[in-house]
């Protein structure tokens, strides 16, 4: 159920307009048509709510999951931040230690300099680029929010 619907007034919402286009749906481990009188009705709109259930408790352990592995200074996926960078594996799936990388930790002073003398993203990215760091204006703003958010948290 959570893979068919988006959460459970989706679920009662396409079964719905299912009946009015005539259509049965048939889901074989639950015994067939269960788009066909009452009980079934009531069955699906049980599952449906337990289905959007889950699939809360799955979204909230992953995010626990990632906030303990950035407390670990580890990372699991996407693209490194600027400023680390990979070390070895530590066994446990696609997590790697995050180390910090001098030069790109030089480079984040400089942007966090420049930005404050009043240049612009693309002002800094381009220095950036002078300076052989190929990294775009988002992560210039990346690196910037980071710095902020973490200067407001100490």
């Amino acid at each position: 159920m959570d893979r068919c619907f988006r959460s459970a007034f989706d679920a009662l919402a396409t079964i719905e307009g299912f009946k009015r286009r005539k259509i049965s749906l048939w889901l074989l481990d639950l015994g067939g048509d269960v788009s066909c009188n009452g009980i079934s009705e009531l069955i699906m709109t049980v599952l449906a709510a337990v289905a959007q259930f889950e699939r809360s408790l799955i979204s909230k352990r992953i995010k626990d999951a990632e906030r303990n592995l950035r407390r670990g200074n580890q990372h699991q996926r996407g693209k490194r931040p600027f400023g680390r960078r990979f070390g070895e594996s530590n066994g446990h799936g696609r997590a790697r230690e995050l180390i910090p990388d001098e030069a790109e930790l030089a480079a984040i002073a400089y942007i966090v300099a420049i930005r404050s003398a009043g240049a612009t993203l693309m002002e800094i990215r381009n220095t950036m680029h002078e300076r052989r760091h190929r990294i775009s204006h988002q992560i210039v703003a990346n690196v910037l929010y980071r710095r902020e958010s973490l200067g407001a948290a100490a």
